[in-house]
């Protein structure tokens, strides 16, 4: 079960340095800047998460992450990636390496000691966070902060179903966790759910009401 959730952890790598390299692309950055944004975007979360457990990131002690991220780069710098057939694996792709990533930084969190909610919100950060520091290094607002697909829910969802089956099913609890989060995300791009910018019910009726207090002084 390690291996196949490692195998899952190096196809997310792969998954999210082609995604950093579309983005490089569209910013029309140099081979430099494709190898940077691509690692970046693969190894990010998953390094902060070591770093705030105080160990040395996975990247620089398993030569797998780094080469499989430096591969795709140049692979994608190389090639373009696009077409029906790629839009319509990438998603299925993508899905399940954050759904493995939430899984196994929750899973990494809670062998330190970390208690369960700390250990979620690693687990989530391994599977966002180098798409948010992607975005930064771009000078944009990271795509999870904004109205967009529900990325980090779904990361959110697949690392508190895998802490709930912890307890009962035990080793399987790591394939639930990944399928719950893949499901999530793929659901959310297929029926184009987002989270509300604000309280649709309560703040109309808000401001309507600031409204006519402020007509009836005026």
């Amino acid at each position: 079960m390690a291996q196949v959730l490692r195998s899952i952890d190096l196809l997310g790598v792969v998954t999210n340095a082609l995604l950093g390299a579309a983005v490089a692309r569209q910013f029309n950055l140099d081979p430099v800047g494709f190898a940077i944004i691509s690692m970046i975007s693969a190894l990010g979360g998953g390094a902060i998460r070591d770093v705030l457990l105080n160990q040395t990131p996975i990247a620089l002690t398993d030569g797998a992450y780094l080469g499989c991220a430096l591969v795709a780069s140049g692979l994608a710098f190389l090639v373009r990636f696009e077409g029906r057939r790629w839009r319509q694996v990438f998603p299925y792709v993508d899905a399940l390496a954050l759904g493995a990533w939430a899984v196994a930084g929750t899973q990494k969190a809670l062998l330190t000691g970390i208690s369960p909610l700390p250990a979620v919100l690693l687990g989530v950060l391994t599977a966002v966070g180098g798409g948010a520091v992607r975005d930064v290094m771009l000078g944009q607002v990271p795509s999870i902060f904004r109205r967009s697909e529900l990325y980090a829910t779904a990361a959110l969802a697949g690392a508190l179903v895998y802490l709930l089956l912890r307890e009962v099913v035990g080793p399987y609890s790591a394939p639930g966790g990944v399928l719950v989060g893949a499901g999530v995300c793929l659901l959310a791009r297929r029926l184009g759910w987002v989270l509300p910018t604000e309280p649709a019910i309560l703040v109309p009726q808000i401001r309507g009401k600031a409204i006519n207090r402020f007509r009836r002084r005026g």
